[in-house]
């Protein structure tokens, strides 16, 4: 079976208030060969690490992020909502993040806005040194996905989807060849997609004979993990990276 690269999700968020620095270098100590955050635009176009459209959730101020100068995120706390023990953690911005990745190793960042932040990534990428392999971009927006390709051409991109079956069953998820093609229409490297027992070796192997990577989100649970790596993934995403890697390191149950 090959090796499977283990991806903290919004760092170790698990045991660290996602998306702040706290969860970003828990991930790369607990062993994650990359570490995935997500990011959105300021009023004064500051990149800033955040998953939602407002900081209500993570620091209970109930205003959009694109409505919030950086000296206005700056001050709020990102982590007492998580535990007591991270009180007084703050919103990082993405030069933070992208000092921390260690050599070697790399970060998924996840665009949450649109593309207009994409000039700004621009900026960021070059200013912090890292090489162009270190930084891979992913989004379910093909607009920024071809907005990255176009101005920021040296990075790679994911095309993210969500492909489990909605439960209303209203439409069916894409199949494996419509997400080629979709992938080829917006001319990304790979497809990042939502972790379900469809996913199998065929699943797999039409993607990447495509010449495409294929990874997926977000798994706790080892009997999916397992499955995954059964099926041939590159990447698995997931909030607890210590704990996935030591329970894929067990032999499987006979």
């Amino acid at each position: 079976m090959r090796r499977v690269e283990i991806v903290a999700h919004r760092g170790a968020s698990h045991d660290a208030p996602e998306n702040t620095m706290p969860a970003v270098l828990l991930g790369w100590e607990q062993g994650a060969d990359l570490v995935e955050i997500d990011v959105y635009l300021s009023k004064d176009q500051e990149v800033v690490l955040l998953h939602d459209k407002t900081t209500k959730r993570t620091t209970g101020v109930d205003r959009p992020v694109a409505e919030q100068t950086w000296a206005e995120l700056s001050t709020q706390d990102a982590g007492a909502w998580k535990s007591p023990s991270y009180a007084g953690t703050k919103i990082p911005r993405l030069a933070e993040a992208l000092a921390s990745i260690p050599q070697g190793k790399r970060m998924l960042v996840e665009v949450k806005c649109g593309p207009e932040i994409v000039p700004y990534l621009k900026q960021e990428f070059a200013k912090s040194g890292q090489p162009p392999e270190a930084i891979v971009v992913i989004c379910f927006q093909a607009a920024v996905c071809q907005a990255v390709r176009e101005q920021i051409p040296e990075h790679q991109v994911y095309y993210l989807a969500d492909i489990k079956k909605p439960k209303n069953g209203d439409k069916s998820p894409p199949t494996a060849e419509e997400l080629v093609q979709t992938a080829r229409r917006l001319g990304v490297h790979g497809v990042d997609l939502s972790a379900t027992t469809d996913i199998d070796q065929k699943f797999v192997e039409t993607i990447r004979q495509a010449g495409l990577e294929m990874h997926v989100w977000t798994v706790d649970d080892p009997e999916l993990a397992r499955a995954m790596c059964e099926a041939g993934v590159d990447s698995i995403t997931t909030n607890r990276p210590a704990f996935l890697r030591a329970e894929l390191a067990k032999p499987a149950a006979k």
